[in-house]
C-alpha cells in the first residue's frame, strides 16, 4: 500500500494501550473507578483510565503507569484479563487495548491529571455513557472479578488488614450481588484455609465482640484446586 504523506503513514500502523478496571466496594457498593476525558476521541465523556504503550515497556508497568498519571492510583496488583483489537474500536487507528483488572480500598487518593478532566468511583449499576468499547470491557472485567473472587484470594486488596468474617462476607456478597448464607459462607471459607485468627477481637457498640482475621498469604494465590465455588 502506498501511503500520501506520514499522516497516513501513522495511520496504517497497529498500536498497542493498556486500559484499568479498577473496582472497590463503599458501604456494600461495587464501584469503578473512571475518568472523564479531556482530549478527544470521546472528549467530554467518561472512560477507563489507561494509555498508550511506551517502546520496550511491559504492559503491566504501562497500565501501572497511565493509572498513576491519570488518576493518582499507585502501588496497586494489577492482573491482565484480556486483549480488545475490534477495528472500529478507536476512531484514530487500528488499537489493541490490553485489559487489566484490580481490587483496591476507597481510600486510594484520586486526583485526575494528565488527559483526564476528573477522576470519581462510579456504582457499577450505574454507569454514565462511555467511550471506546469500554462498557464490554467493564462487563467483562466484572464477570472476570466475581470468579476471581471465588477462586482466589484477591479480596486480600480491599480488605484492611485485619477484619470480621463479616465484613469479608459483605464484600464477597458486593461484588456478587447477591446475599450469601451465614453459615455455608463461613464453612467454605474455613475449607480454603486462606485466613487466620489474629487472637484480637472486634467490639461495636453493645455488640458481642468479634474474632480478628487477616490473609495468611500476602500474594495473589489461585485457589481453583481447593475451591468450592460459592454460587454452586
Amino acid at each position: 500500500m502506498l501511503y500520501t504523506n506520514k499522516m497516513d503513514q501513522e495511520r496504517g500502523k497497529m498500536q498497542v494501550a493498556t486500559d484499568a478496571v479498577v473496582f472497590t466496594v463503599e458501604h456494600d457498593i461495587l464501584k469503578i473507578l473512571l475518568i472523564k476525558r479531556k482530549n478527544q476521541p470521546f472528549q467530554g465523556k467518561f472512560a477507563l483510565p489507561g494509555g498508550f504503550v511506551n517502546p520496550n515497556e511491559e504492559f503491566e508497568d504501562a497500565v501501572k503507569r497511565e493509572l498513576f498519571e491519570e488518576t493518582n492510583v499507585k502501588n496497586i496488583f494489577v492482573k491482565q484479563i484480556g486483549a480488545y483489537g475490534n477495528v472500529n474500536r478507536d476512531p484514530r487507528s487500528r488499537i489493541v487495548s490490553i485489559a487489566f483488572i484490580a481490587l483496591i480500598s476507597p481510600e486510594q487518593t484520586l486526583e485526575a491529571a494528565t488527559d483526564a478532566e476528573k477522576v470519581t468511583w462510579v456504582p457499577i449499576n450505574d454507569l454514565p455513557e462511555l467511550g471506546f468499547d469500554h462498557k464490554k470491557i467493564i462487563n467483562d472485567a466484572l464477570e472476570i472479578l466475581k470468579f476471581e473472587i471465588q477462586t482466589t484470594n484477591i479480596a486480600r486488596e480491599i480488605l484492611s488488614i485485619e477484619f470480621t468474617l463479616s465484613n469479608l462476607q459483605s464484600l464477597y456478597e458486593s461484588i456478587l450481588e447477591r446475599k450469601l448464607d451465614k453459615r455455608n459462607f463461613r464453612k467454605k471459607i474455613k475449607e480454603l484455609d486462606i485466613i487466620k485468627e489474629t487472637g484480637r477481637d472486634y467490639r461495636e457498640g453493645a455488640h458481642r465482640p468479634a474474632m480478628l482475621y487477616k490473609f495468611k498469604n500476602k500474594e495473589y494465590e489461585n485457589l481453583k484446586d481447593k475451591m468450592h465455588v460459592l454460587l454452586s
